[in-house]
């Protein structure tokens, strides 16, 4: 039962969060995929997302591949940086 709250539990709700992020997606937001490719979405399909990464170039990419909006990467770049209490 521990086991389940310390690790099951939390990978399950983080892969939620990700697939509502996913659904949410609009034309127009600016994004990250997993490879560190920024892109503004110019299309959507249910499994393809076209983004523009530079003017007139536009790549299709897997939806599953975007991790997320760059107003997010940039929210966690200004985070200040935990510090870990066991002293690492």
């Amino acid at each position: 039962v521990v086991f389940y709250f310390l690790l099951i539990r939390p990978q399950q709700k983080k892969a939620r969060q990700q697939q509502e992020f996913l659904n949410s997606l609009k034309k127009g937001q600016e994004v990250i995929t997993n490879g560190g490719i920024i892109g503004r979405i110019t299309g959507l399909t249910d499994n393809v997302v076209t983004m523009e990464i530079a003017d007139g170039i536009r790549v299709k990419v897997n939806r599953s591949s975007i991790m997320m909006s760059a107003a997010e990467a940039k929210k966690q770049a200004n985070a200040p940086a935990q510090r870990n209490p066991s002293g690492g």
